[in-house]
């Protein structure tokens, strides 16, 4: 029987938590290169500008269906956070990008096999106040946060820019960019904090 998560319409104009993890929980990105290769991928089909193969013919490009506003890779998972503009996009983006990486993946580590655990995972985001905690949640999924390399999180605080992150619809709900002092504040983040592993482990 299809799993409650693939029988899901996921709505246009509406923001999305989107998680993923490495079957059996292994590794899906073991350095630098398999970090950066994942990121280039949403980069490919996210951007403004668009991405050419080698032979010169344009990818697929979805600047505009959709807004990635926050992402965080770990070693055994990721998390994406996203406004969805068109129906589809969301789910078009997920099959290109890790059909890409998995390929990729097995390639370069000489595996066979699915890599990802299952199909991503999607929880809608109902409110403002859930869209701010779940970009913190995001954010602060590495110990080390404030030096963890592969997040979004530089983007919020001033120290990069690209066409492909969008983190305006969140930040701007701050004066005076006070996004940072957010994430150390953890008053009443404890709780939304188990209510989200709770939506999670019941996708």
């Amino acid at each position: 029987m299809p799993s409650r998560n693939r029988l899901k319409i996921y709505a246009p104009e509406a923001y999305y938590h989107i998680y993923n993890r490495g079957v059996n929980k292994q590794e899906i990105f073991q350095d630098t290169t398999d970090y950066a290769v994942f990121l280039n991928l949403l980069k490919r089909y996210l951007d403004k500008e668009h991405a050419k193969d080698k032979k010169g013919r344009e990818y697929e490009n979805m600047y505009g269906q959709m807004e990635l506003l926050a992402f965080c890779l770990m070693p055994n998972h990721f998390h994406l956070l996203i406004y969805q503009v068109e129906e589809q996009a969301m789910t078009t983006l997920l099959h290109r990008v890790t059909g890409s990486y998995v390929r990729y993946f097995n390639k370069r580590h000489r595996r066979n096999g699915p890599l990802f655990q299952d199909r991503f995972k999607a929880s809608m985001v109902s409110n403002d106040d859930y869209l701010l905690h779940i970009s913190r949640y995001i954010h602060l999924n590495p110990r080390k946060y404030e030096s963890w390399e592969f997040s979004s999180l530089p983007y919020y605080l001033g120290f990069k820019q690209a066409e492909w992150v969008k983190p305006e619809r969140v930040i701007t709900m701050f004066k005076n960019n006070e996004y940072g002092q957010f994430l150390m504040d953890y008053e009443g983040y404890k709780k939304m904090l188990e209510e989200i592993k709770h939506d999670l482990a019941n996708e």
